[in-house]
């Protein structure tokens, strides 16, 4: 059985401020650790319930987060997201039988959300079609293409709820509770290490008795509607051949999934993302 773990950062255990996830601060080397410690945890849960191959894609900021001195030794690392084809999903194709994702968070405009945003800070809604997605969604589409099933996710109740909500029943391991942006109740390392832990066991589990959540396809074509918080930014974005504008969001239709998924990345980045 061989799984893809899908992490970001802003989810992890203990985060709360951008000075925690950012590589330029004093605390980012701290909450590095811990981001690894979180995805150990999935990667010990999926081993115990069966798991034989399992992938990492390191999916925060530059993709070179993860301590692979510390990972697991059993998993394999995809790390940089520069150049990486299919950045927080690098790596994902047919092969893989499901996706774990660790340290997610709420999408822009989240209510008790840590770190919400959809990609970036300049963008303030992303859609596929008509379905609002935060990069939970981006990204399950992306592995619903290739026929696989996203399965867990670990991060703060609000990004846990989103998933549940577009994506199933799928299991998840809430590691703080968010009452604002910046602000949370944190539970100790301890304990959700072994909330990941048993997610992880009980989705694998679950996958194995065919009980996973169902696929998360789009029909095609696939619209992408990016909003920008400033004209200037969807200025920029309209660069993209085919590109459609309403006021500051920016539009294009993609064949596709992993189209999608790609022109999604250069309307974004154009645009400022």
């Amino acid at each position: 059985m061989k799984l893809l773990i899908a992490a970001d950062m802003e989810g992890i255990t203990g985060v709360t401020t951008w000075e925690q996830v950012d590589p330029s601060t004093s605390e980012y080397q701290r909450f590095r650790k811990l981001m690894t410690a979180d995805v150990n945890a999935a990667i010990r849960g999926a081993f115990e319930a069966g798991a034989n191959e399992i992938v990492v894609s390191d999916g925060h900021w530059n993709g070179s987060n993860i301590l692979i001195e510390e990972i697991d030794p059993r998993a394999r690392l995809n790390s940089g997201l520069t150049t990486a084809p299919l950045s927080m999903m690098q790596g994902i194709d047919e092969s893989f039988e499901a996706v774990l994702f660790i340290g997610y968070h709420g999408r822009a405009g989240s209510q008790n959300a840590v770190l919400d945003h959809t990609w970036s800070t300049k963008l303030s809604g992303v859609w596929l079609n008509d379905t609002l997605v935060g990069e939970y969604g981006l990204n399950a589409a992306l592995a619903g293409h290739f026929g696989v099933p996203v399965i867990m996710i670990s991060g703060d109740q609000t990004a846990c709820a989103q998933a549940q909500e577009l994506l199933g029943a799928l299991e998840i391991a809430v590691v703080k509770q968010a009452t604002g942006r910046y602000s949370a109740e944190c539970l100790p390392l301890a304990l959700t290490q072994e909330l990941i832990r048993n997610a992880a066991r009980q989705a694998v589990q679950r996958l194995k008795k065919g009980n996973a959540p169902d696929l998360f396809v789009m029909d095609t074509p696939i619209l992408v509607t990016v909003d920008f918080l400033a004209s200037e930014m969807a200025d920029r974005a309209m660069r993209i051949p085919g590109a459609e504008r309403d006021g500051n969001r920016v539009q294009v239709s993609a064949p596709d999934m992993p189209s999608a998924y790609v022109t999604f990345r250069a309307v974004a980045g154009l645009g400022g993302g």
